[in-house]
This record gives structure tokens, C-alpha cells and sequence, in this order.
């Protein structure tokens, strides 16, 4: 589980965001010029892509909102031992440190909709032509 530890988490998904950050590469490899047209079928690489491009937003989208579930579920419990143990200072640290988490968490769920929006601009931009997704 990589939810309890937030470093982690964020380094697990900087690794998931791989394609999304070498977009621009990825597609001036899957497009073909025009040189190279007939040797490179641009609608399957196309089509390839946009795969591997929803199958990423939507593992990480997951993984974001399995944290969020389980961080919400930990801040909740707290808040119960803080209410049985007002003065344990101990419960107290740890109750800040998972409302901090659970709002870095539901930043990061912001932050990937920007990316999947900057994802899905340019490779419509590059693939309009060969492919369009039917949703």
C-alpha cells in the first residue's frame, strides 16, 4: 500500500505519468511524415496510443482515489480517538499530519485532470486525422 507514506505516493505517480509528460515525443514518433506515410499505419499507432494514454489517466485516477478513501477513513478514526482522548497530544500530531495528507491527496486528483486535459489536446491535435475516440 502506497497511501500511508505521501513521498512515496508522489514518486509512484510522477513514474506513472511518464507518457503523459513525453507526449509531444511519443506522438511525433507514432505520426508518421509525410515521407513515411505508406510504411507507418498512423490510425492503429493512433488508436495504440489512445490506450495506453486512458489506460494511464485511469489506473492513476484510481490509485488518487484509493488514497483519498483510505486517508479519509484514518482521519475519521482519529477524530474518534481525539474525542475518547482529548489531551493525547500524540493523536493530535497524528490527525494533522492525515488532514494534511488527505488535502495534498485531493490536490493531486486536480492536478491530474490538468494533465489529462493537456494529454488529450495534444494528441488530438497530432492524431485528428487518423484517429478519433468514440467517447
Amino acid at each position: 500500500m502506497i497511501c500511508p507514506d505521501f513521498l512515496e505516493f508522489q514518486d509512484i505517480l510522477k513514474k506513472m505519468r511518464i507518457l503523459d509528460d513525453k507526449i509531444v515525443y511519443a506522438l511525433n514518433t507514432t505520426i508518421p511524415t509525410e515521407s513515411f506515410q505508406k510504411k507507418i499505419d498512423a490510425t492503429s499507432a493512433c488508436h495504440d496510443l489512445y490506450e495506453q494514454i486512458q489506460k494511464g489517466h485511469s489506473e492513476r485516477e484510481n490509485v488518487i482515489k484509493n488514497c483519498i478513501l483510505v486517508t479519509a477513513d484514518t482521519v475519521k478514526d482519529l477524530k474518534a480517538a481525539k474525542e475518547q482522548k482529548p489531551d493525547d497530544i500524540e493523536v493530535l500530531k497524528s490527525l494533522k499530519t492525515e488532514q494534511r495528507k488527505l488535502r495534498l491527496l485531493q490536490t493531486e486528483l486536480s492536478v491530474e485532470e490538468v494533465i489529462k486535459e493537456k494529454t488529450s489536446k495534444l494528441f488530438t491535435e497530432k492524431c485528428r486525422n487518423y484517429f478519433k475516440p468514440s467517447n
